[in-house]
């Protein structure tokens, strides 16, 4: 999914997508980093410490990552968890190209990977990684496509950054940044594994307006 959205990732279910612009390019406009490295690479090691604190070590959490930018998210959170309890953590990505609400209106999407370790998720606390949360679409998404696996015990959700404007009764269990945002504004996340650097920008997008289009997505 690409990451840009006047709110969050791509573009979400039910939602009219503006493409993929890239920080540079005509439209993403005054753009600025609200999140430098130094401070994605702390947020994400809190979230991995409230995980562990919130599970009891983390012994039955499974992450699986939302694609695009939440899987190298899910893969970065277990190491941080290994790291402080010297187990592994099982991640994954769940794709949910096919379980999103606007599928009838735009049928042609290139299919992503549901990679779930062995073992699967029945009796698991699987924790939903993505990179921000928006509409609350792709996260409902993202549980139809969870309950075709198996029945886990529990399921949370973990995002970089909130940015609010919430259409579904969705709440993430662990957030990274807590970024107010307007409607009309862009929030595009960059992650090395995917885009050579990290970081977290807003700004705002050519053609928007206020109470009309708007480049929407995240989760």
């Amino acid at each position: 999914m690409p990451s840009v959205h006047p709110a969050g990732r791509g573009p979400a279910p039910g939602d009219a997508p503006p493409g993929d612009a890239p920080p540079g390019a005509p439209g993403f406009h005054d753009r600025k980093m609200v999140l430098e490295p130094a401070e994605i690479r702390r947020a994400l090691t809190r979230v991995a410490h409230e995980i562990l604190e919130r599970t009891d070590g983390a012994g039955d959490v499974l992450l699986l990552g939302i694609p695009t930018r939440g899987v190298p998210l899910a893969r970065r959170l277990a190491e941080r968890i290994e790291q402080v309890e010297g187990h592994p953590v099982p991640h994954g990505s769940l794709d949910i190209t096919m379980y999103r609400d606007d599928l009838r209106l735009r049928p042609a999407r290139a299919l992503g990977r549901t990679e779930v370790p062995g073992g699967g998720i029945d009796g698991k606390i699987v924790v939903l990684v993505d990179d921000v949360l928006y509409s609350g679409r792709t996260v409902r998404a993202a549980l139809d496509a969870l309950n075709d696996l198996g029945r886990p015990r529990a399921v949370q959700l973990a995002v970089l950054v909130d940015r609010g404007h919430r259409e579904l009764p969705v709440r993430p269990d662990y957030v990274g940044k807590n970024l107010p945002t307007s409607q009309q504004e862009v929030v595009r996340v960059l992650l090395t594994e995917v885009d050579g650097e990290d970081a977290v920008l807003i700004g705002g997008l050519a053609g928007t307006r206020a109470g009309g289009s708007r480049a929407r997505g995240g989760t």
